[in-house]
């Protein structure tokens, strides 16, 4: 389930591309098998033992080049890597995150190199403030998100760290309804019915690709979509 679209972020064969909080790799395995050189980073180092794993199947499979993806655990406020080091960086639903956003902002501009491309995901403004308003368990726990984002304010921020937005796109229109679901009778009653038949619906939804469902979410996401993405351009 991918939040950030390539083809409008424009990521080319051979460029060398950072998913900055990977988390499980789902944008990390993309990047991969469109043919880029792949590092996946994150500070959880459980999660990047299982991208490691799953980085050798897929070469093992030719879904991408041997030795062109790997991973390692760091800070996002002070990566081991050089200024301009990346053609392409990635941050999926990370910032919401992480308290000195600005920091990390940062950080992921000086990694990229000018004229470098930057996708940068957060939930989106209004379905965030329904979670936040029917549970306080959503947001209130240790690595929860720590902030709404406006989308003109985190515009602005990127353009502060010295990069241009030159596009957005929103995704998971289907998501936001099982959110407030979830909220509304409990972030961790799973075993509630309405909650566990709409997870399967995902799950049906993201294993079987329908053309219905597909179709619905495309028309409903930029008016319902949970989390919006930003596309920027490092000048150079």
């Amino acid at each position: 389930m991918l939040t950030v679209d390539f083809d409008r972020l424009g990521v080319r064969r051979g460029d060398r591309a950072l998913d900055l909080g990977c988390g499980q790799g789902r944008h990390a395995f993309e990047l991969y098998r469109r043919g880029l050189d792949v590092v996946a980073f994150d500070q959880n180092e459980s999660d990047l033992a299982d991208v490691e794993t799953m980085f050798g199947a897929m070469a093992d499979e030719g879904e991408g080049a041997p030795g062109g993806a790997r991973v390692r655990a760091g800070d996002a406020l002070a990566m081991p890597f050089a200024d301009s080091e990346f053609d392409v960086v990635v941050a999926s639903e990370i910032l919401e995150h992480i308290p000195d956003d600005r920091t990390a902002i940062a950080e992921a501009v000086r990694v990229l190199r000018p004229g470098g491309l930057l996708a940068v995901s957060v939930p989106r403004a209004w379905p965030e403030r329904i979670c936040w308003a029917l549970s306080r368990e959503y947001h209130e726990v240790e690595g929860g998100h720590v902030r709404i984002y406006r989308e003109d304010r985190l515009a602005g921020q990127l353009t502060q760290a010295g990069v241009d937005v030159f596009d957005r796109s929103y995704a998971h229109a289907l998501h936001s309804p099982y959110w407030w679901l979830k909220c509304a009778v409990g972030v961790d009653d799973a075993e509630n019915r309405l909650v566990a038949q709409y997870h399967r619906l995902l799950v049906w939804d993201m294993m079987s690709a329908p053309a219905l469902t597909r179709t619905a979410e495309r028309l409903l996401d930029p008016v319902a979509g949970k989390c919006v993405v930003l596309y920027a351009r490092k000048p150079g």
